[in-house]
């Protein structure tokens, strides 16, 4: 594995890349629930060009969906988390129920969602700050609420990056 870091609105973005050029990993600087640094081997800014250029043009309001070779390891339940979360669409939010109820689950189970959501690896490509809780409420965010509510207001056009 190796890694490269790229400036953004929201602070450093450390790219993770597995060994045949995946993204495995966005982590912001205050990232919870984030493999410890040494395990991300050697930077090197030259890996992942094109998840760099995807990420400068959602910053840029020129990108509103991803296209990238993703490594995602998980349960089999974080991995329907994750898939349900590329389904939001850039600007749109649902709750943890809304997400356990489209994934087929009963609303109770919005805390498993909320738990599988918090571990997703590649935060902002699959876009787990578009969950929100049941009051409409900022619950939550690995990279900090801060950083949650810049990338809302950011897909609404109200952000000022």
């Amino acid at each position: 594995m190796t890694y490269a870091v790229m400036d953004s609105p929201v602070g450093p973005l450390t790219l993770v890349a597995t060994d045949a050029g995946e993204l495995a990993g966005v982590y912001m600087t205050e990232h919870r629930h984030q493999p410890p640094f040494e395990t991300f081997g050697a930077r090197d800014d030259s890996v992942l060009p094109a998840a760099v250029e995807q990420l400068t043009e959602y910053f840029a309001h020129d990108r509103t969906t991803f296209d990238l070779p993703l490594h995602l390891p998980g349960t089999p339940f974080q991995q329907r988390v994750w898939a349900a979360l590329q389904d939001i669409p850039y600007g749109e939010i649902r709750t943890y129920g809304e997400l356990a109820r489209e994934l087929g689950m009963v609303p109770g189970a919005s805390r498993a969602v909320g738990l599988a959501n918090g571990k997703n690896p590649v935060s902002i490509i699959v876009p787990c700050h578009r969950v929100i809780g049941s009051s409409g409420s900022l619950t939550g965010y690995g990279g900090g609420l801060h950083n949650k509510q810049a990338l809302l207001d950011h897909e609404r056009g109200d952000a000022l990056f």
